[in-house]
């Protein structure tokens, strides 16, 4: 996007890396991107709980949680999903700058709108986790009941019923929350962390 050749962005005083040396631990992206029910939501906000107790910084960026407000005028159709991670990314993006751990918990079912998220963060921190788990393990769960009310026509455009969900190709972590229980899955991510030197826990 083509920025107004009015607007100068502002140097700031205090940097990201000011903010890492404060807080102990760097900051980043991490990208739950998976079927509705997959467990983006639960894994994210139950590392961010974990991380807490250990006096890391992070915040769970969550897709229902954002479409209630930032992004409540946009719809389910492909247009309004790409907008929808458009202005996550841009936010996660001034979050990681301010020194915070993001967990962003979102379907984005296109492959080009993680591409753009990628773009946005090469020079950032950003990793992409493919939450996996089997459309008929989903429906099983079903959590906000959608499939059902999808396979009933009262919901149109969902992911992995009407609409496609793009597999992720390259993902940086693959959590399969249809094989794992919870607590293994939070171990997961955290060691990922870990080995990515984004935080160091003992």
């Amino acid at each position: 996007m083509k920025l107004n050749p009015d607007i100068v962005p502002f140097d700031p005083i205090i940097t990201q890396q000011d903010r890492h040396v404060m807080n102990a631990h760097k900051s980043g992206l991490v990208w739950f991107s998976g079927l509705s029910g997959s467990g983006k939501s639960t894994l994210a906000h139950q590392v961010e709980a974990k991380l807490y107790q250990k006096g890391v910084r992070s915040y769970v960026l969550d897709g229902d949680n954002v479409r209630s407000g930032l992004n409540a005028d946009l719809s389910l159709s492909p247009e309004g999903r790409k907008e929808n991670v458009r202005r996550i990314a841009e936010v996660a993006k001034l979050m990681v700058d301010a020194g915070i751990l993001v967990f962003a918990a979102f379907i984005a079912p296109y492959e080009e709108s993680r591409r753009f998220v990628r773009e946005l963060m090469a020079d950032w921190p950003y990793f992409e986790c493919y939450v996996k788990c089997s459309l008929e393990v989903c429906e099983q769960r079903d959590p906000k009941g959608l499939y059902r009310r999808a396979r009933q026509g009262e919901i149109k455009n969902m992911t992995g019923i009407q609409a496609p969900f793009e597999e992720p190709q390259h993902p940086n972590l693959v959590v399969e929350t249809d094989q794992c229980e919870l607590n293994s899955c939070v171990d997961q991510v955290i060691d990922f962390l870990n080995r990515q030197r984004l935080i160091i826990l003992r």
